[in-house]
C-alpha cells in the first residue's frame, strides 16, 4: 500500500476543522497529522510535522493564512499548500497563487472535493476551483497582484495609520506612502480608504489581531 498523505488542518473554527477530519478519515490513503486554528500555530506545525499537505484558510486571527503560506514556504519551498476561502474574487486567488500555494478551492462549494484536491496538490499540480477560475477580473485590478511593500502599507492602512505615521514607520517619505496608497486602490479597483480597509479584512489580506 502507498504511503498515506499527511495533512495539516488549519482553520480557526473548530467545527470546520471536525468536518474536515470526518470528511478526511474516510479516505484510506489520507491522514490528518494536525489541527492549528491560527496562522502562527500553522507555522509551528509545519516546522515539527513535516506534513505533505497543509489545507489552510486564507483568513485567521493572529497571522492570516497568505502570510503564513509565505514564511512556511520560505522555509520549505516544496511544501504543498491548499488555501480555503468563502471568497472566489481574483486578487485574493492571486495572492494565495503568488504566495506559493498550489491550489485554491471554496469552502462554501456545493461539491467541495477536498480529498481529490489534496491528492492533485500533493501530485505537484495546481488546482483551483471551478467557480475562481470563471471570476472575472476586477476593472483595474493590476495582474501580478499586491506587491509585498504594498502589502506591507495595506496592514498598517488598515491598522489606522495616517500617510506620515506609515512614512514615519518604514522611513519613507509621505509622498511615496501617498503614492503606494493610490497605486493599491488603483490595483484593487477601489477608490475610497473604508472601502479598501473593509476589502482587504475580508479578503484576508491583512492580519487582523
Amino acid at each position: 500500500m502507498p504511503d498515506r498523505i499527511s495533512i495539516l488542518l488549519v482553520d480557526d473554527h473548530s467545527l470546520v476543522r471536525r468536518g474536515f477530519r470526518r470528511m478526511l478519515e474516510d479516505e484510506a490513503d489520507l491522514q490528518v497529522a494536525g489541527e492549528a486554528s491560527n496562522g502562527e500555530d500553522a507555522v509551528r506545525l509545519a516546522r515539527e510535522l513535516r506534513p505533505d499537505v497543509i489545507v489552510m484558510d486564507c483568513a485567521l486571527p493572529a497571522m492570516s493564512g497568505l502570510a503564513a503560506a509565505r514564511l512556511i514556504l520560505g522555509e520549505f519551498p516544496d511544501q504543498a499548500i491548499l488555501m480555503l476561502s468563502m471568497h472566489s474574487e481574483d486578487t485574493l486567488v492571486r495572492q494565495a497563487l503568488d504566495a506559493g500555494a498550489r491550489g485554491y478551492i471554496l469552502k462554501n462549494a456545493d461539491d467541495l472535493g477536498l480529498g481529490s484536491a489534496i491528492r492533485r496538490v500533493a501530485a505537484g499540480e495546481i488546482v483551483l476551483a471551478p467557480e475562481v477560475s470563471r471570476t472575472p477580473s476586477l476593472k483595474g485590478e493590476r495582474a501580478s497582484g499586491l506587491t509585498p511593500r504594498e502589502l506591507e502599507i495595506l496592514q498598517l492602512i488598515v491598522e489606522g495609520n495616517s500617510n506620515k505615521a506609515i512614512a514615519d514607520r518604514l522611513s519613507l517619505s509621505a509622498n511615496t506612502v501617498a503614492v503606494h496608497r493610490a497605486n493599491i486602490m488603483d490595483a484593487l479597483g477601489i477608490h475610497k480608504t473604508a472601502e479598501l480597509v473593509v476589502y482587504a479584512i475580508r479578503n484576508g489580506l491583512v492580519n487582523i489581531s
